[in-house]
């Protein structure tokens, strides 16, 4: 599983669950997410639309990955290793993932996990609410401040 949050409205704008996780699973992820968040790419050489903070996985320093970051105008930023702690949102993330799911199913076929991993999705960004969000779901956070001034980028933890 990898998932993309928004550490802005802390939804997660993209995720994929299967049997590996390749640098052509991930850029096939974030290339949705950037289209369903419609993100514009900026022409200017100097400016980026998304910042992108992951840990050193062999698919984040892949060349597939180091070209999608570059066409689509992504600034990636790269932990140092065995520090989680500078990727905290998405940890937190994983961690709630691990509690709220993984602890409580035993699954059998990968389906019955993508159909629950699918449902927990759902529930987190539109019902589940967000002690730092002012008990706010993601979804209604992200409604409320749209038109409001968003920060110029959007950072994403992987």
């Amino acid at each position: 599983m990898a998932c993309a949050i928004d550490v802005f409205d802390r939804s997660i704008v993209g995720y994929y669950r299967g049997p590996r996780c390749t640098a052509k699973d991930i850029t096939g992820m974030l290339n949705e997410a950037i289209i369903r968040r419609q993100l514009q790419v900026i022409d200017d050489s100097n400016g980026h639309c998304i910042v992108i903070r992951t840990d050193n996985g062999p698919q984040f320093i892949s060349n597939l990955f180091g070209e999608f970051c570059e066409k689509n105008n992504v600034f990636h930023e790269r932990i140092p290793p065995r520090s989680p702690n500078y990727n905290a949102y998405i940890e937190s993330f994983f961690s709630i993932l691990e509690r709220d799911l993984f602890r409580r199913y035993e699954f059998t076929y990968f389906e019955e996990a993508y159909y629950e991993i699918d449902e927990f999705m759902e529930f987190y960004n539109h019902r589940r609410y967000h002690g730092s969000l002012g008990r706010m779901s993601p979804l209604k956070f992200h409604e409320k401040y749209k038109d409001s001034g968003f920060p110029e980028e959007m950072a994403l933890s992987l």
